[in-house]
């Protein structure tokens, strides 16, 4: 049915697209075609058994309105969010630019958000059916960021089963500044401190830019190890890779996501990966929308990955598709369990 009306559907504004599609999840308008389910795909992360290691990213479902509806569709596992303190309407629009010869898309929302209490008061009242993550950031005007994930943690640390700290868009202003060395060890020192106030053992996870320069892998990935955090998301979108797009909406400001990101998130994950040595997980992001993409991802050291971009192009039944090749192509290469493809490439 979607590639009937994709057409359609691209005709309309990208951000008017996206709040009908919330809309029709929230009344399960969409045909739900039978997902496989294989042992081959299936794995336990944090104490939660899940039937694929498929999920969706954080910037589908901003506002933890669809999340359920989106496990029912047959994802492995979700994220919602980013999730600020205060309500912030974010930029200006237009915000969302699709490139469709390129299968991306450009986005510079802002961290639009109603705001913590809201959402608090929403999953409250909806508990989520599957392992349910909420990605935190700072209100754009915010004085003191640090304290703005500090508010998130103390909120949503006993509704979540993982928060993911984003220090990686590049639509809020010096927020990539806390892949320095200094400011990441001051923010992780503190959100290792509220937790023992808390205590909580909810696990942490830190998603990071594509853009990151080289020589700031091996620091990242130290402080993640010296901070006993859980996990990394490999990545967010990118402002770069620009040159050899198609689409004239390349001159846009924003992030970049879909498929020009495949390749350059896989080498990062490939690189996170040698030094962490299986010691926290790698979630994989960018260019997600086959089997064949996400066991790219797997062998390259990612345990799970993550899509948004490729259920813009390829629609809600996506993980149905994806979760069919991956048990194909495990079978084809005689793999009993996913968990044994990871980091397997070199």
């Amino acid at each position: 049915m979607f590639s009937k009306i994709r057409s359609l559907i691209f005709k309309l504004d990208p951000e008017l697209a996206h709040s009908l599609a919330i809309k029709a999840l929230k009344f399960n308008y969409f045909p739900i075609k039978n997902f496989k389910k294989d042992v081959s795909i299936e794995s336990t992360v944090f104490n939660k058994k899940i039937i694929n290691p498929i999920g969706v990213a954080a910037g589908f479902d901003k506002d933890a309105e669809v999340y359920n509806s989106l496990f029912r569709l047959g994802f492995g596992f979700i994220e919602v969010g980013t999730v600020t303190p205060l309500k912030q309407y974010g930029n200006p629009k237009p915000r969302i630019f699709r490139l469709e010869e390129d299968e991306a898309i450009i986005n510079r929302l802002g961290f639009n958000s109603s705001g913590a209490n809201v959402i608090y008061s929403r999953i409250k009242s909806n508990i989520p059916n599957g392992l349910f993550g909420i990605n935190i950031g700072p209100n754009k005007d915010t004085k003191n960021r640090i304290g703005d994930y500090l508010i998130c943690l103390r909120k949503f640390y006993n509704l979540a089963d993982y928060l993911t700290i984003n220090i990686s868009s590049p639509n809020t202003e010096n927020l990539r500044s806390f892949h320095n060395q200094n400011e990441l060890d001051d923010l992780l020192s503190a959100i290792k401190e509220e937790k023992n106030k808390l205590k909580t053992k909810i696990p942490i996870i830190i998603k990071i830019s594509p853009d990151i320069e080289n020589s700031s892998i091996e620091k990242i990935a130290e402080l993640l190890l010296k901070y006993n955090v859980n996990g990394i998301i490999i990545s967010n979108t990118t402002d770069r890779n620009r040159e050899n797009l198609k689409n004239i909406n390349k001159l846009e400001k924003g992030g970049l996501s879909g498929k020009p990101l495949e390749e350059k998130s896989n080498l990062l994950i490939n690189k996170f990966y040698k030094i962490l040595e299986n010691k926290i997980i790698i979630i994989g992001v960018g260019g997600v929308d086959s089997g064949t993409s996400v066991y790219e991802k797997i062998i390259n050291g990612a345990t799970l990955v993550q899509l948004y971009t490729g259920m813009i192009y390829k629609g809600p039944n996506i993980v149905a598709k994806i979760t069919t090749e991956l048990t194909e192509i495990l079978k084809s290469k005689g793999i009993k369990n996913i968990s044994e493809a990871i980091g397997t490439k070199n």
